[in-house]
């Protein structure tokens, strides 16, 4: 791999959960990079709606799907002080680990569960850029539900192509009929805006 190799083009061809920690894999080290080359705005977006719902001072906060650690660094420049975090791709880890954003980290298959996780253990939970086609089925909101407290906050991050799809909002508004969360906000704004993608973010509240 060079300096100049780039894999962001690559990201929605992904099907089976191989291919996306293989990908993942080798994108780990140049992702900071390449994201950053392009504006990536998702992770600001999603730790200040996460501030409007969560004290950032008394909010332990697990960042679903880390990556390298953008959505931590975020979340920490937002004032979150307790962060973990867990990803599906080693080399992610490994690059999260590095960052210093995290209290803890941890390795998970989301399309798997569950996680290695107690009942209730989080305040919040933020999934950046998470959704999305081959990568992380919206089935596991049930899972990442499962490890936030009882009116504890949920933040998703996703772009247009995927919001689109429309399996995400669907499995939401099955959650929300369902009494189990509450949608507070869907805002539409940028995603990666050096390549021309938008994005949501999408606020809720876990039934208490």
């Amino acid at each position: 791999m060079t300096a100049k190799e780039r894999f962001l083009s690559n990201a929605y061809s992904v099907k089976t959960d191989e291919e996306t920690r293989a990908l993942y894999d080798r994108w780990a080290e140049v992702y900071d990079e390449e994201l950053t080359e392009n504006s990536y705005r998702q992770p600001a977006r999603c730790a200040e709606a996460l501030r409007i719902l969560c004290d950032p001072q008394d909010c332990e906060v697990l960042d679903v799907g880390c990556g390298s650690g953008l959505s931590g660094l975020a979340l920490r420049a937002t004032g979150f002080d307790f962060v973990d975090g867990c990803d599906f791709s080693p080399g992610m880890l490994a690059k999260a680990e590095q960052s210093g954003h995290y209290r803890r980290l941890f390795a998970t298959n989301l399309n798997e569960p569950p996680m290695d996780v107690e009942d209730a253990s989080y305040d919040a939970a933020t999934c950046v850029g998470v959704f999305s086609f081959g990568h992380v089925s919206p089935d596991a909101l049930d899972d990442i539900l499962r490890v936030v407290k009882p009116g504890g906050a949920l933040v998703i991050g996703l772009n247009d192509h995927f919001y689109q799809e429309g399996s995400l909002t669907r499995k939401l508004a099955a959650l929300e009929n369902a009494g189990k969360l509450s949608v507070k906000s869907s805002e539409h704004g940028e995603h990666i805006p050096g390549t021309g993608l938008s994005g949501w973010v999408i606020s809720a509240q876990k039934a208490g």
